[in-house]
């Protein structure tokens, strides 16, 4: 990784792209900063100390503390991602979106342009949503019409100027935009995170204790690391052999080439929706400030992860026993309608493909069925031991951190498929030098 970054810097198209991304995450570490008018900073402040949740402190570690800043960026792109989300659920639902997704370069611009549009709108319901929320209990300096208008306002342009960032990035910088931005943010809030650990667990120790922990907390990260990288990277390849055919007076067919089926097939989306889902009661009483009694109280301290794990109170974590299941649960569902091998059986037939020892048609389709099973079952498995370590850490040892499983994941993914995509800028220019001369 570190050879190609040298090499690229060599390159002085790709030194411009490489210079112009890191001046438009500048640019967004700046904004991250600029408040939003008629906001008092003060109170959301000692309202984020006051939440024993950890469903904010996520979405801070994501928006890199715009949040808690309560910036002009505290949506950051998260309505972007939602709403691609939702896009991409709705292209399988929606036979006309599908049809658009089926036309090549044309159909992808319409599908990113409604995209846009439902992210303003997504941006606008979460600024309101926040406005009128927290406005009552106090964080607006003045709370009438004008000011919510004004925070929605200036939330929405946040949300939509990083998008307009992000896709800036991907046109004139190193490419993966909305996924740098939101790698940044993320990036943005782990030294303090990690500087946290060691002054819990390192600082004040004696030196023996010291250097054990230091180690540990070393050996823990860099555990999950190599483990998400073999999430990320490992690969199931099925062997296709196509038939020789004539056409004309030529014999054609008769190479033979893989289906590549990724171990984690649907990435960091299962953990999104499971943390989502079961973080979604305890935002909706925090931002109207409703207060769980008895039952209900019970139910949403075990959807809280900070109870997860506690020795002392061992019934909390049937919250993470429903955390698992969620993961596992989208992670074939994510799969199901994003990978259908009764098409992929389909296809192959038509083109004189088959798999070695299975017939074409239906039984080609029920063996990619088992065999995906079987993959889809091994990345949520591994999925959830890199979300369900810290949690364990943190319901065992106390060590709270913004950053976890997720953020690991999305972290090792980007940078890994931005360094791919700069070795594919530095193969194309090769080329085009090589044509060239």
């Amino acid at each position: 990784m570190f050879t190609t970054l040298k090499n690229a810097f060599k390159i002085k198209e790709i030194r411009k792209k490489i210079f112009f991304t890191f001046l438009m995450l500048v640019v967004i570490r700046l904004g991250s900063q600029l408040p939003v008018p008629g906001v008092d900073r003060t109170y959301f402040a000692r309202w984020f100390e006051s939440q024993t949740g950890d469903a904010f402190n996520f979405f801070d570690a994501f928006t890199g503390g715009s949040f808690l800043n309560m910036s002009i960026l505290a949506l950051n792109i998260t309505p972007y991602i939602t709403s691609s989300i939702i896009m991409q659920l709705m292209t399988i639902a929606i036979p006309k979106l599908e049809e658009m997704q089926r036309d090549g370069a044309d159909g992808r611009k319409k599908i990113a342009s409604i995209t846009r549009y439902v992210t303003v709108a997504l941006a606008l319901i979460e600024a309101g949503v926040m406005a009128i929320g927290f406005g009552r209990q106090g964080l607006l300096e003045t709370y009438n019409v004008m000011s919510i208008i004004t925070v929605m306002a200036a939330l929405t342009a946040g949300s939509a100027f990083l998008m307009w960032i992000g896709e800036r990035i991907t046109e004139n910088g190193v490419g993966n935009g909305i996924s740098i931005v939101l790698t940044i943010n993320i990036l943005s809030r782990m030294p303090q995170d990690i500087a946290q650990l060691f002054e819990q667990f390192v600082i004040g120790r004696s030196i023996a204790k010291g250097v054990v922990a230091a180690i540990i907390i070393i050996a823990i990260i860099v555990l999950m690391v190599v483990l998400v990288i073999v999430l990320n990277d490992g690969v199931r390849k099925i062997p296709v052999q196509y038939a020789k055919k004539v056409q004309g007076r030529k014999m054609v067919g008769g190479q033979t080439t893989n289906i590549p089926l990724k171990v984690n097939t649907s990435g960091v989306i299962p953990v999104i929706f499971a943390s989502s889902l079961l973080q979604l009661p305890v935002v909706i009483c925090s931002i109207f400030n409703i207060n769980g009694t008895g039952v209900w109280g019970e139910i949403l301290r075990g959807l809280n992860s900070n109870y997860w794990c506690n020795p002392d109170q061992p019934v909390y974590s049937i919250g993470l026993v429903v955390y698992v299941v969620l993961v596992v649960f989208f992670a074939y569902f994510y799969t199901s309608i994003t990978f259908n091998p009764m098409e992929i059986a389909d296809n192959m037939k038509k083109q004189g493909g088959f798999i070695p020892g299975i017939r074409p048609g239906k039984p080609t389709s029920d063996y990619l069925s088992r065999l995906l099973n079987y993959i889809v079952f091994i990345g949520a498995i591994g999925l959830t031991i890199v979300c369900v370590v810290p949690y364990f850490f943190n319901g065992v040892f106390g060590a709270q951190v913004s950053f976890g499983g997720t953020s690991l994941i999305i972290i090792v993914s980007v940078v890994l498929e931005t360094v791919k995509q700069i070795e594919s800028q530095m193969l194309v220019r090769n080329y085009k030098g090589f044509l060239n001369d």
